[in-house]
C-alpha cells in the first residue's frame, strides 16, 4: 500500500494537470502532523487488509476469490483515502492521484497474492509443503471430499486414508480403492505414531454425535487442526460460513442477504442516489402532485402496506393513479387479470385516472418509493414488493425466499418485460437475482431501468 501511495504520487506529480509539480513536491516541507496522520493511515489500512481476510491462509481459496477479495479491500482503503485527503484538504488528493493509487494498491496486492499462490501450487504439485489429512467416515459426502483433494494437488493436501467402524457400506467403500486407516477406537493410537496434520470430520450428525465429540476432543489434544463439512443437512443453496457469538463459533447458513461491506456499500449508495435523485426530480415531484390533486378527487399519495425484507410489513408511498376506492373494487374484478399465480394485473384498468395512465406508462408514480429506499424498508435493486393481498395467495415455499432482502423498485423483472412475463417466470428472476448479487449487478439493472422505462414494455 506504502508503494502504491509512492507510485500513485509520482504518476501524478509528472503530468502537467496535476495538483502539484515535481519542483513544488520536492520542495514540500514535511511536518510531524504529515507523519502523524500517514501513521494512522497506515495503522487503518492494516486494519481494513486484516478484516478483509488478507493476512489468512487462502490456501483453498479459489483463485477468482482471492482476487476479489483483495480488490475489494484495496477499494475500501481507496475511499478511506479519498476521504481523508479531502477533509484535511491536502493537496495532492486530486483525482487522477486516487485513481492512480486504487489501480497501483489493486494490481500489486492481488497480484502478489496470485504469483505467491502460483508459486506455492508450483512447489506442492512437487510434493513439498504438503498437509496430511485424515478423514473420518466412509459415506459419500467423504469420499467425495477426498476426490476433490486428489483433483487439486497444487492445493498441496495428502490424503492418508479413512477412519470408520464396520458397516454395510464398507463394501461399497472398498470399491473406490481408498484405504481404510484404523477404526474409531483405533484412532488415539494411530495418531500417537503418524503425521496427521489436519483431521476431516465428515460422520452423520445424529448417529455419530458422540463419535466426533470424541474426535474433536482428541484432535484438540494432539494441536491437530479440525475440518468439518458445513453442510449437514444437505442444503440445495444455502452457503455456509463460520460466525462468532461472544467467544463461541457458530456455522451458519443463508441463502437470502448476507451482511458485510458489500451490503455496506449497496446500503450507502441506495442513500446516496435517492438524496441526490430527490433533489435533482423535486420539480417534477412537485408538478405531478399539483396535476394529481387538480385533475381527480383525492390524496396526491397512495399508501398501501407492503411485504418486505423477512416478512416485515411497512407502507409503500407512490403517487396515486387509480380512483380512491380502488381497492374496494378490486373484487369485482379479479375475473379480468392478465397474468397468472396470485398477482392482479390488467392493462386497462377501468379504475385509473386518465393521468394515472400517463404516471404508470412512464413509471413516474414509483418515484415516491425513493422516500422508503431512505427509511430503509426498500433498496434500489430488488425483487419487488408485493401488496399482502398477493403475498398470502402464494403457494410455494421456494417463492417466498424473495422476501429475504430488501425489496427494490427495480429489479431483473422490471428490465425483462414486467407484466408481460408469467409469474413462474417472475420468481425465478428474483430468485436469480439473490443467488447472482452483486454490485456490479446491481449497476447493470440501474443501466437497463432507463431504457426500458422510456420504452414502457410490459408496464400495467
Amino acid at each position: 500500500m506504502v508503494l502504491s501511495f509512492g507510485l500513485a504520487t509520482i504518476v501524478d506529480v509528472l503530468r502537467d494537470g496535476g495538483g502539484v509539480t515535481l519542483s513544488g513536491f520536492l520542495s514540500m516541507r514535511v511536518r510531524l502532523s504529515n507523519f502523524a496522520v500517514f501513521a494512522i493511515l497506515l495503522l487503518v489500512w492494516h486494519l481494513i487488509l486484516s478484516l478483509s481476510g488478507q493476512y489468512q491462509s487462502q490456501r483453498l481459496a479459489r483463485k477468482r476469490s482471492l482476487i476479489m477479495d483483495a480488490v475489494k479491500a484495496t477499494t475500501l482503503a481507496t475511499f478511506l483515502l479519498a476521504g481523508l485527503m479531502y477533509a484535511l484538504r491536502i493537496t495532492m488528493g486530486t483525482p487522477s492521484f486516487i485513481i492512480a493509487f486504487w489501480i497501483f494498491a489493486s494490481v500489486l496486492v492481488a497480484g502478489g497474492r496470485v504469483l505467491i499462490r502460483g508459486f506455492l501450487e508450483t512447489v506442492r504439485a512437487r510434493g513439498h509443503n504438503l498437509r496430511q489429512v485424515l478423514i473420518l467416515g466412509t459415506n459419500g459426502r467423504a469420499c467425495a471430499f477426498a476426490r476433490r483433494l486428489e483433483a487439486k494437488p497444487e492445493l498441496g493436501y495428502r490424503v492418508l486414508g479413512f477412519v470408520d467402524d464396520s458397516w454395510s457400506g464398507l463394501q461399497d467403500f472398498f470399491q473406490t480403492g481408498y484405504t481404510l486407516c484404523c477404526s474409531f477406537d483405533e484412532l488415539a493410537d494411530y495418531l500417537r505414531h503418524n503425521v496427521v496434520d489436519e483431521v476431516a470430520i465428515y460422520l452423520p450428525l445424529r448417529s455419530f454425535y458422540e463419535h466426533s465429540s470424541q474426535v474433536a476432543a482428541l484432535c484438540e489434544h494432539h494441536g491437530i487442526v479440525m475440518r468439518f463439512d458445513s453442510d449437514i443437512f444437505n442444503l440445495k443453496v444455502a452457503h455456509s460460513r463460520a460466525d462468532e457469538l461472544d467467544g463461541d463459533s457458530h456455522i451458519t447458513a443463508y441463502s437470502g442477504s448476507r451482511d458485510g461491506l458489500p451490503n455496506l456499500v449497496k446500503r450507502s449508495l441506495d442513500v446516496t442516489v435517492s438524496l441526490v435523485l430527490l433533489v435533482f426530480l423535486a420539480p417534477l415531484l412537485l408538478a405531478v402532485a399539483v396535476a394529481i390533486k387538480f385533475t381527480s378527487k383525492g390524496p396526491v399519495l397512495f399508501l398501501q402496506e407492503r411485504v418486505g425484507l423477512n416478512k416485515r410489513r411497512f407502507r409503500i408511498y407512490k403517487f396515486r393513479t387509480m380512483v380512491p376506492n380502488a381497492d374496494k373494487m378490486l373484487p369485482d374484478l379479479e375475473r379480468l387479470n392478465e397474468v397468472s399465480g396470485p398477482v392482479f394485473k390488467i392493462k386497462n384498468d377501468p379504475r385509473m385516472t386518465p393521468i394515472g395512465r400517463l404516471l404508470r406508462r412512464a413509471s413516474i408514480d414509483e418515484l415516491p418509493q425513493l422516500f422508503n429506499v431512505l427509511q430503509g424498508d426498500m433498496s434500489l435493486v430488488g425483487p419487488r414488493p408485493l401488496p399482502v393481498r398477493d403475498y398470502e395467495g402464494f403457494s410455494e415455499d421456494w417463492q417466498r425466499r424473495r422476501f429475504s432482502i430488501r425489496p427494490g423498485i427495480t429489479c431483473l423483472w422490471q428490465v425483462n418485460g414486467r407484466s408481460s412475463i408469467s409469474f413462474e417466470k417472475w420468481m425465478q428472476l428474483d430468485l436469480q437475482y439473490i443467488d447472482q448479487w452483486s454490485l456490479w449487478l446491481d449497476f447493470k439493472i440501474l443501466a437497463r431501468t432507463v431504457p426500458a422505462v422510456l420504452k414502457g414494455s410490459g408496464a400495467a
